[in-house]
């Protein structure tokens, strides 16, 4: 019984989080960009713009400039994530991959890197008064359930263990729309319930932030507005503008 309700549980958020991604990226795509609204300094070539995005993706770069310690925070919780996703690959494939086998052991230390940036990260929230006073509860409960899962899933780890090659052949069986025994184990229930639930609400959250990067103006657009004027798609069969203007366009 509660191996099919896991099961219907994880393809309904499935459905939920890629549609609705799906849904807010088109919708970032399509958004009229009607003026040139970089961030100076700014690159004047799409060269620069693209290693501007880059320092921004894997260094974090602005935020290094803006706070360091927020920045100590942000890249332990956001690199320690992303190695214990990786990590997580050897659940859905039956022979595991080569490199999955390297990240593996370093995917359960990183756990901890991503609970201290995630603390460090909700302690700003809670002790900094102007981060406080601009924080909703919607931001405590990301917070509160990423490190749920990043707990949870220390635990298993390191203090109550669970049966892993059993959770292997479930998610293997559901990834082929068939359901298997899930084991009985309240901690790791705890743990897909909170994955579950966050893959729902994601779409709607804030963390549409990690897709939503590469389709800001901001950052992603070229400072060259006195070389060109800039008119958006939209915007072209729009009257003539006034004599003086320069001729050349530049789409979005």
């Amino acid at each position: 019984m509660i191996s099919t309700v896991f099961a219907v549980l994880f393809y309904v958020a499935t459905i939920l989080m890629v549609v609705g991604v799906g849904m807010k990226v088109v919708k970032y795509a399509t958004t009229p960009v009607p003026l040139k609204i970089v961030v100076s300094p700014a690159p004047r070539t799409k060269r620069g713009v693209v290693f501007r995005m880059f320092r921004e993706v894997i260094l974090f770069e602005s935020l290094f400039k803006s706070n360091k310690w927020i920045w100590i925070f942000a890249y332990l919780f956001h690199w320690g994530m992303l190695i214990v996703l990786l990590r997580h690959f050897r659940y859905f494939t039956l022979d595991v991959w080569w490199w999955v086998e390297i990240v593996s052991p370093i995917g359960k230390l990183m756990a901890f890197a991503m609970l201290v940036g995630l603390l460090g990260l909700w302690a700003r929230r809670i002790f900094q008064e102007r981060i406080r006073y601009i924080s909703n509860p919607s931001d405590h409960l990301m917070l509160a359930l990423l490190v749920g899962i990043a707990g949870s899933g220390t635990m298993m780890s390191y203090v109550t263990g669970t049966d892993i090659i059993m959770v292997k052949a479930y998610m293997l069986g559901l990834m082929r729309f068939q359901i298997g025994d899930m084991p009985a184990d309240p901690i790791l229930m705890a743990h897909l319930g909170m994955v579950a639930i966050l893959m729902i609400i994601f779409p709607i959250s804030k963390l549409m932030h990690a897709p939503g990067l590469f389709f800001a103006p901001s950052r992603t657009q070229v400072d060259n507005a006195r070389e060109r004027h800039h008119i958006s798609k939209w915007a072209r069969n729009l009257p003539p503008l006034p004599e003086g203007i320069p001729a050349k366009e530049e789409g979005k």
